[in-house]
């Protein structure tokens, strides 16, 4: 999980809200196009093209807009764009396991549910090089980690594959780089690209490269 800086909504968006009026109240029902595109595009920019939970690349097309916190128990916060994110898996193929936001669904615990809106939530998770995702060993933070990992089901075959050949990749060679070029290698997996997006499964890169320092 990697936090993510919420910016302003778009200007759409704001625009169509307030649009209320006697006879006229903007709802997720009746949020639609162009304003439901515009925050999606928005979403996705400001995670850098990566699911909001597990880190693997996402577009438009294979993503959803995930509330934080649910609709069902939030009502109010339907169409607050500091609790919307972009989660992947908008659709899944036959009998692939739910994870990430399909998985929550309308699960959410204030004190169990690590946020990547939490500007330390990388604090709460630990990586292995065969793609696994743990809890901390930092004992205050382990049972929101643990139910984290369980509700959203960032541990199964599928994630811990895809965690363990983006890691892969990147490791093979890295022992023979010099101490400048590893740092400035694991820099370059802390930010966005010049296309404004993240690599994919960054946070386990990073937290799996700075052991080797």
């Amino acid at each position: 999980m990697k936090y993510i800086k919420k910016s302003e909504e778009p200007e759409s968006f704001t625009v169509w809200k307030n649009l209320a009026n006697e006879d006229w109240q903007p709802s997720w029902d009746n949020f639609s196009q162009p304003q439901k595109t515009d925050v999606h595009n928005s979403l996705l920019q400001e995670q850098g093209f990566i699911c909001c939970y597990c880190g693997r690349r996402i577009t438009k097309d294979i993503s959803h807009i995930e509330h934080l916190k649910p609709r069902k128990t939030h009502h109010n916060l339907a169409l607050e764009y500091t609790n919307l994110l972009a989660s992947c898996q908008r659709e899944r193929e036959r009998k692939e396991p739910l994870h990430c936001g399909s998985k929550k669904d309308e699960w959410y615990d204030e004190n169990l549910m690590v946020s990547p809106l939490d500007i330390n939530c990388t604090e709460f998770f630990r990586y292995t090089e065969d793609g696994q995702i743990l809890s901390t060993e930092i004992l205050d933070k382990k049972p929101a980690a643990d139910t984290t990992i369980d509700k959203l089901d960032l541990n199964i075959d599928k994630l811990k594959k895809m965690r363990s050949d983006a890691i892969e990749g990147i490791l093979e060679g890295f022992e023979e780089l010099t101490k400048d070029d590893r740092q400035r290698l694991l820099q370059a997996f802390c930010q966005p690209d010049d296309n404004g997006q993240n690599e994919e499964f960054c946070a386990a890169i990073v937290y799996i490269l700075k052991n080797y320092f």
